[in-house]
């Protein structure tokens, strides 16, 4: 992943266990891990733009499906 000033990219793994719904998905506690991709833009020391990207059909495949 490569950008140029004033962006800043950056990838975020997360493994967690959300309680009820994740991007609309019934996760309801099931332990899931996705990553972000995220794309921040600067003015001096502040971030004034935020962009990412998240694989929400990745997640979806994680999940039980209803004929399982």
């Amino acid at each position: 992943m490569a950008c140029a000033p004033p962006m800043v990219a950056s990838r975020l793994v997360f493994d967690c266990s959300p309680v009820r719904m994740l991007f609309g998905l019934p996760v309801n506690g099931r332990r899931v891990r996705f990553d972000e991709t995220a794309f921040y833009e600067f003015l001096g020391a502040k971030i004034v733009s935020v962009r990412s990207v998240i694989d929400t059909a990745g997640v979806a495949a994680q999940l039980p499906r209803a004929d399982d």
